[in-house]
């Protein structure tokens, strides 16, 4: 059964995709532990038991790091302001989202749009 667990975390990923792709984020903002645990029927901490033996990470951050992903891609990519990002990747408030995004890597979202002119 040693495969069933990259298979889990790669299903874990496709629902995340998933969930930004189809804008889920605007009708239910963040994703969530609960969310990705219901979708794939696992308990938290098997699930979290998986990803940490797997990436080294929770749950909790490895949804992070898809949104700073996510977020980065946008940032690079699009002409949107930071509140739209914030807002379309589930933030209710861009305070939260400039927070984690500099917590994550490092620079404010506007310094890391900077970098790419």
């Amino acid at each position: 059964m040693k495969n069933s667990k990259p298979r889990l975390a790669y299903t874990n990923e496709q629902l995340l995709n998933a969930y930004f792709e189809q804008e889920e984020t605007l009708h239910k903002g963040l994703p969530t532990v609960e969310y990705l645990v219901r979708k794939l029927n696992l308990s938290p901490r098997y699930l979290g038991d998986i990803l940490r033996s797997l990436t080294g990470q929770n749950v909790q951050q490895h949804i992070h790091n898809k949104l700073i992903e996510k977020a980065k891609e946008k940032l690079s990519t699009t002409d949107l302001s930071i509140s739209e990002i914030a807002y379309q990747l589930g933030f209710e408030y861009t305070q939260s989202f400039s927070k984690l995004f500099k917590n994550k890597s490092g620079v404010i979202p506007l310094e890391f749009r900077a970098s790419f002119n």
